[in-house]
């Protein structure tokens, strides 16, 4: 269910982007229902629902939609409260074997399995840390008859303590992150010096290996732009190939039999609905093109006090954090302010959770109304934290290494099921105190070359070492918390 806007001027999880403009807005709802549509391996029209299927499913994949992985608490979301991908390991005929009972629950988080070290290297000195998907179409009935393809051995992955796991991430309001400047990032980053300095916050930026700006989507922030993201999860999650990632990533033996990138731009729209611009602007853009164009005019979450529910016609509604139209509701309303001050810096009573999570951010100039220099609250800094052995999961991508995520945006945080990188906790609660690793457990990372460049030789040296997680003193300082208080944070958090 899509959230009604907010008091802050918040357009609420699932709505269009507030003065998006005239072509934009039209645009966004064509460009959600691309978003929404199914993918087969040879795009024939799909027999249940009689609509369109977008072309190249597989051979390899995790999902057969976008909207498989980002549709809880409504289109654009995380993962829904029943797994979808089940049912997806024989749809149609494949003969998919493996039993991943262990990691995929009926009532579980939609996943992704990585594998640390390649599996392939006996020696275990190789690191891997990509995707290996879950599903192949070998055997369905619109696969090639002599598809050859067998899952990876999940199973012994595990049992080698090898397989690690991410669940969807939310791209509610993902146009205006994607429009903060470089330096209002790195200002950002330094706020709050003196507190952070105290509880040991640092924080880095994962950057982009060709220009150097910084990167931001994603659990390591490894993604530059929705166009980016949209084009590798097209390839990774649905095996779809497309402009921006052109290769199977995983053909198998007779199973890839398109010569050219699956999804393309069309240079002409086929029968535009009433000469529409917006529908035609649809029609010819790729797939990856909308997926990346939904997400960008994606509203903002709003922010709503915990005891938001529905009216009486079943519509959902939003009730203000700061409402006290009733005694009971005036009440709350000062559980949630206890707990926003709590959520804040040290230095003013709280336990440092802004520190990393950032309560405001600017998004830069842009030709859309609505994406203009607008002031917003994503709860994130955008930066890399070292997390310790907690989390940890071995992968590293750009600049992030093995104990290295992204703060994760919080807003929205309060209609979501499954909370970190692999889904592990079901409450907030959990969440908050999986941030704490044990200090003496550290990790090391080195990094050697000898090289000869015109005449001269080069033996640059890189070497780090990080122990525990950088949240350490935000986890201790909100256990010594009173029972009242630990709760007012997580009623101020189920408000986001």
């Amino acid at each position: 269910m899509a959230q009604p806007p907010d008091a802050l001027g918040n357009e609420g999880a699932g709505e269009v982007l507030g003065n998006a403009g005239p072509l934009s807005t039209p645009f966004w709802f064509d460009a959600l229902a691309v978003f929404s549509q199914l993918a087969s391996v040879d795009g024939a029209i799909d027999s249940a629902s009689k609509n369109p299927t977008i072309l190249g499913l597989g051979p390899a994949f995790n999902a057969n939609s976008c909207f498989t992985c980002h549709s809880q608490p409504t289109i654009g979301g995380t993962s829904p409260a029943q797994n979808p991908q089940l049912p997806l390991a024989h749809a149609f005929g494949a003969t998919n074997a493996e039993d991943l009972g262990r990691f995929l629950k009926p009532n579980g988080p939609v996943r992704e399995a990585r594998f640390i070290f390649d599996p392939n290297d006996a020696t275990n000195n190789t690191l891997d840390g990509g995707v290996h998907e879950l599903f192949s179409i070998q055997g369905r009935s619109d696969a090639p008859p002599n598809c050859q393809l067998l899952q990876p051995d999940f199973n012994t992955q595990i049992n080698n303590h090898n397989a690690v796991f991410r669940i969807p991430i939310p791209v509610f309001g993902e146009g205006l992150i994607e429009g903060v400047t470089d330096f209002d990032l790195i200002n950002n980053l330094s706020n709050f010096a003196s507190d952070k300095s105290s509880s040991h916050i640092a924080g880095r930026f994962n950057r982009n290996g060709n220009d150097g700006t910084i990167t931001r989507f994603g659990w390591k922030a490894q993604n530059k732009s929705m166009y980016l993201f949209s084009g590798e999860a097209a390839n990774v999650e649905l095996g779809v190939t497309n402009e921006v990632f052109q290769n199977e990533k995983v053909p198998g033996l007779g199973c890839a039999t398109n010569g050219l990138p699956e999804d393309n731009t069309h240079v002409l729209a086929a029968n535009p609905p009433g000469n529409d611009p917006a529908s035609t602007t649809s029609l010819v853009s790729s797939a990856v093109e909308n997926f990346a164009l939904f997400m960008r005019l994606n509203g903002a979450p709003g922010q709503c006090a915990f005891n938001s529910t529905v009216d009486s016609s079943g519509a959902a509604v939003c009730i203000s954090l700061t409402d006290t139209s009733t005694s009971t509701q005036a009440a709350i309303s000062q559980q949630i302010a206890r707990g926003k001050q709590l959520f804040g810096t040290p230095s003013n009573g709280g336990v440092g959770c802004v520190l990393c999570h950032s309560a405001t951010l600017t998004s830069g100039t842009s030709n859309i109304t609505g994406l203009n220099n607008r002031q917003f609250a994503p709860f994130s800094d955008f930066a890399l934290h070292h997390m310790g052995a907690t989390l940890a999961d071995g992968v590293n991508q750009g600049l992030a290494g093995s104990d290295e995520f992204r703060t994760a945006p919080l807003w929205g945080i309060g209609q979501r099921l499954f909370f970190l990188h692999d889904g592990r906790a079901t409450n907030l609660l959990q969440a908050i105190e999986a941030h704490f690793s044990d200090p003496n457990v550290c990790f090391k990372s080195s990094a050697s070359e000898s090289f000869t460049v015109n005449g001269h030789s080069f033996s640059p040296l890189t070497s780090g070492q990080s122990c525990g997680s950088e949240a350490n003193d935000v986890v201790r300082s909100f256990n010594a918390l009173c029972a009242s208080d630990k709760n007012a944070v997580l009623e101020y958090l189920r408000s986001l």
